[in-house]
């Protein structure tokens, strides 16, 4: 299923015409394994608005002890598997959906961050800006309510801006726990 995941990511990202995206979210798995994705920027690029070192952490470290995890838990179910060990492939599918969400969340946000030379930045403008006016009344109004939303996730967990496909209104969704 995560591997479905990564390619629908792909497709989309193709599809949009953003090779760059494409390229990141179909290499995000190799043969079966996660694999970390490089960033298509240096750690130091986003600065100041965020701490080469925290970029640097939160990649190497914190993204990556996702793609670990997700790799040795998804090794252990295939042992499992095996065995025939019906338990431990059972305690194993909510370990590998964790960590594999938090790979591809972490993936999806790599690609949705980018320095002012590329265009970051930037408040939105043209179309999803006029969709999140059309949607939220203002950009300010928009903010608290994402705010608001991401706020009232308990532990763990991403808010999206989403485009709903059979509307095209924009959507604030949130997800728990990087189950999503």
């Amino acid at each position: 299923m995560l591997r479905v995941l990564a390619a629908q990511a792909a497709l989309r990202s193709a599809a949009s015409g953003s090779t760059r995206r494409a390229a990141m979210a179909s290499l995000s798995f190799t043969r079966g394994k996660a694999t970390l994705p490089d960033l298509p920027y240096d750690y130091g690029a986003l600065e100041p608005s965020v701490s080469g070192k925290i970029m640097e952490l939160h990649h190497k470290m914190h993204h990556n002890t996702y793609v670990n995890s997700y790799n040795n838990f998804s090794e252990q179910l295939q042992q499992a598997e095996s065995n025939s060990d019906v338990k431990a492939q059972t305690a194993l599918l909510p370990l590998i959906n964790f960590h594999g969400g938090g790979h591809i969340n972490h993936s999806l946000f790599w690609e949705n961050l980018a320095p002012k030379s590329q265009g970051g930045g930037e408040p939105p403008s043209g179309k999803l800006e006029e969709a999140i006016r059309t949607g939220y009344g203002s950009m300010d109004d928009f903010k608290s309510k994402f705010n608001t939303a991401l706020a009232g996730i308990q532990g763990s967990g991403w808010a999206w801006l989403v485009k709903d496909k059979d509307t095209g209104n924009v959507l604030i969704k949130t997800y728990a726990v990087s189950g999503a």
